[in-house]
C-alpha cells in the first residue's frame, strides 16, 4: 500500500497541460495502485496523477457498486446538449465547493492499462467526474469553471438538505 502526498492547488503541475501516457508497463500499473490507495486514504471519489505530482494522463474514479474506472489518456468524443449544474469540490482545493455546469451525458475514448483503446458512455455523476479529471489534464481547476463558490453557511445548508 503506497499513499502519495497530494500537491496543493498552488503547485504548477495543476496549471499545465499533461502529456499522454506512451508506456503501458509495470510503472503504469503501480501508478494506478498508488492512485487507488491515495484516493481511499483521502476519502475521495476520484483522483488523477497530477494531483500527486505526476505528469501523466492517468485517473481513477470510484463508481461504487460498479467498481473502479481507470482512465488513461481520456478524450471527450461527444457530449449531450443537456447540461446539469451541481456542486463540485476537489482534493486539490480542500474545503472549497462551487456550482459547475457540465454535460449530463458524455462519450469518452480512453486506454486500458495495456494500451487498448476503449470507448464508454457515462451519465450524471460519473460523466461529471470524468470531465473534472479531463479538466485536470488540461490545467483547469473546477474553481475556474464554477459559476459561484459557496460560502460556509451555504455549504452547511446544502449538506443539511442532503
Amino acid at each position: 500500500m503506497t499513499i502519495k502526498q497530494l500537491v496543493t492547488s498552488k503547485h504548477p503541475i495543476l496549471k499545465k497541460t499533461i502529456p499522454s501516457v506512451t508506456q503501458f508497463d509495470k510503472r503504469l500499473e503501480q501508478l494506478l495502485l498508488d492512485l487507488e490507495d491515495t484516493m481511499y486514504d483521502v476519502e475521495a471519489s476520484a483522483i488523477c496523477a497530477p494531483q500527486i505530482g505526476i505528469e501523466q494522463k492517468v485517473a481513477i474514479i470510484d463508481m461504487e457498486i460498479d467498481g473502479l474506472l481507470q482512465l488513461i489518456n481520456p478524450q471527450l468524443v461527444n457530449e449531450s446538449d443537456e447540461k446539469v449544474t451541481d456542486l463540485e469540490g476537489s482534493i486539490s482545493v480542500p474545503n472549497v465547493f462551487g456550482e459547475v455546469t457540465r454535460s449530463k451525458m458524455i462519450v469518452v475514448k480512453s486506454n486500458d492499462k495495456h494500451g487498448n483503446e476503449v470507448e464508454m458512455t457515462a451519465y450524471d455523476d460519473i460523466a461529471r467526474m470524468i470531465l473534472h479529471m479531463i479538466d485536470h489534464f488540461n490545467g483547469i481547476l473546477f474553481t475556474e469553471r464554477a459559476e459561484r463558490i459557496l460560502d460556509e453557511a451555504e455549504m452547511e445548508a446544502y449538506f443539511d438538505n442532503e
